[in-house]
């Protein structure tokens, strides 16, 4: 009997650190975009340092396909719940790889504007695509999405490609920033419109900006036929970044002979993330994933 029980225990303590270890497995892993420092960091705080969280689907389900999450929060904190770790296990379900941008904003460390948070998702684009064998993907089949002020992050990203906000440091730097596809969920896209996210546009410029790079920095301003194929989403009920954003965006796109897609659903107030519980609006996740799909974005693992 003493032996059963204290085979019987170490069976139980096995059980134990299994799960641990299987639990400890599942958990995303989180590194800095710039291990020796941002560039134009103003302090060594936690906000100081921009960081890349990787979740990474199945081997056996894996697509090839990835995508750079960026979360919103106006320029001045970041959602990286539900327009983060909930995105990525998204993605995952279908096979795509996500990589949240922690990326600097008004209220991390030290403050920042204009330009941290493109240097960071230009950064995180550019490891997704030197990593690309060790994580699975594609190097040519890599997006990016955003919500809200994130969403005007990806869409700076889309439009702003051929320009780089910071000094190359390392090789990792002469990869390519350009997504290869977008998806905006209730974006800020213009700085300049009545319907403008007054909110962002302060945290990201400043309280009184310079017309000039306010006009650069409206996203529907910038589109050109390089700028990659676009899915948005909107909703008639959202007052916080009204639709409009979405629509001048499309017609931006539509202009310059760009493959996109566009939803604007009735409910739905702003940030609502995957919408799971609004009617209607809860479809926008499958739609995102069949449009990845006719794209040509999910095809089969690159071997």
């Amino acid at each position: 009997m003493k032996n059963h029980a204290r085979m019987t225990l170490c069976f139980a303590a096995a059980m134990v650190m299994s799960l641990s270890y299987l639990a400890a497995a599942a958990e995303p892993k989180v590194e800095l975009l710039w291990p020796d420092g941002a560039p134009g960091a103003k302090g060594d705080a936690e906000g100081d340092k921009p960081t890349l969280t990787i979740y990474l689907p199945p081997p056996e389900k894996a697509t090839g396909a990835a995508v750079v999450i960026c979360p919103g929060g106006g320029y001045g904190a970041l959602a990286t719940d539900h327009e983060g770790l909930q995105i990525g296990q998204w993605l995952n379900s279908f096979g795509v790889a996500g990589f949240m941008v922690k990326y600097r904003h008004r209220n991390s460390g030290a403050g920042y504007g204009h330009p941290a948070p493109l240097q960071d998702a230009q950064r995180a684009i550019r490891i997704v695509r030197s990593r690309a064998k060790e994580w699975g993907v594609d190097p040519n089949r890599i997006g990016i999405l955003g919500f809200s002020a994130g969403g005007h992050l990806a869409s700076s990203a889309i439009t702003h490609f051929n320009e780089s906000f910071y000094e190359a440091k390392d090789k990792i730097d002469r990869m390519s920033p350009r997504p290869d596809f977008a998806v905006l969920v209730y974006p800020v896209i213009s700085l300049t419109e009545s319907f403008t996210h007054v909110g962002s546009r302060k945290n990201l410029l400043g309280a009184d900006p310079d017309p000039a790079l306010v006009e650069k920095m409206s996203s529907e301003k910038q589109v050109t036929p390089q700028t990659p194929p676009t899915f948005l989403i909107a909703t008639w009920e959202d007052t916080g970044v009204p639709a409009e954003n979405s629509i001048y965006f499309y017609l931006a796109l539509r202009k310059a002979h760009v493959p996109a897609e566009m939803h604007i659903f009735l409910k739905g107030p702003h940030g609502f993330g995957l919408g799971q519980k609004i009617e209607g609006t809860s479809a926008w996740p499958g739609l995102c994933e069949k449009w990845m799909e006719r794209a040509g974005f999910l095809k089969s693992k690159p071997q």
